[in-house]
């Protein structure tokens, strides 16, 4: 697999597995194993998912070397804050039984409709992970879900962001923060790249898959790559894993990407400024 390097010099495999909504014990350690097993070395992880330790055994199951691995982790809202952050990390590692991690992640801004300090609070969560980085106990940090007004706060710290994990998927390209983001040298991941499944009854997205002789899926993915976004896909069935990552062999011409750029009705991502929890 090709892999982007973060702006610390850093490599990470360009297409990862997620483990969000996989149910936690044997499904989980299982998908974990077949997707490493596949070629999925990057497998993104958090601790409200409520799986970490699952994903740990299937990691150790899989027999493939820590160091061959990317794995992230990401710091919960109920965990925000210096010492709650470091805390929270040290369970992550212990929950997926190892001692270092490849990429930490704040998972949600602290936003000004819940907190009145809540840039004060996002810069202390964020001196805990770049304490971290600085010690060697995570290789590169970034945020998750940061709009330009909880990003900007960050841009001046003493080490940025290297990456932003986002919902980015056709038809919801969020071209503000993504300008910022590549303004900076930030790389973009995508979670949920299929729209959370709503994408794969999409008329014009099937007649175009059928087109290139691909699933809808696929197409999805590779949108993704072209726009120089990491998607992060999840399924815990085997022959889908292996189609995500089956798309080396073609593109997508540019009006294409135009057309699924625009799509719409999929452009309902969760805004962190609104979100209740």
């Amino acid at each position: 697999m090709k892999n982007y390097e973060l702006r610390n010099g850093v490599s990470i495999p360009e297409i990862g597995y997620g483990t969000w909504k996989t149910p936690d014990g044997e499904t989980c350690e299982k998908a974990v194993e077949t997707a490493i097993r596949l070629g999925y070395h990057h497998i993104d992880a958090a601790r409200v998912y409520g799986n970490e330790e699952s994903v740990g055994i299937g990691i150790k199951n899989s027999g493939i070397a820590r160091e061959e691995l990317f794995l992230t982790g990401k710091v919960w809202n109920s965990d925000r804050g210096y010492g709650r952050t470091i805390r929270a990390f040290e369970k992550t590692l212990k929950d997926l039984q190892t001692d270092y991690l490849d990429l930490y992640l704040i998972h949600w801004p602290a936003s000004p409709n819940q907190y009145r300090c809540w840039e004060a609070l996002n810069r202390e969560t964020w001196e805990a992970l770049t304490d971290l980085y600085k010690s060697g106990k995570v290789r590169a940090i970034g945020v998750s879900n940061f709009r330009r007004n909880h990003l900007t706060p960050l841009l001046d710290a003493e080490v940025i962001p290297m990456v932003n994990q986002l919902e980015l998927h056709p038809g919801m390209v969020q071209a503000d923060i993504v300008s910022l983001c590549r303004e900076h040298q930030i790389l973009l991941e995508a979670y949920s790249p299929l729209g959370n499944g709503k994408l794969l009854n999409s008329e014009e997205l099937s007649g175009m898959a059928e087109h290139y002789g691909k699933t809808p899926a696929q197409i999805c993915i590779k949108w993704n790559l072209q726009h120089g976004f990491l998607p992060l896909s999840k399924s815990v069935n085997e022959d889908r894993m292996r189609a995500n990552l089956e798309v080396e062999d073609f593109g997508i011409t540019e009006e294409d990407m135009r057309k699924l750029d625009v799509l719409e009705g999929f452009a309902d991502g969760n805004d962190p400024d609104k979100v209740p929890f």
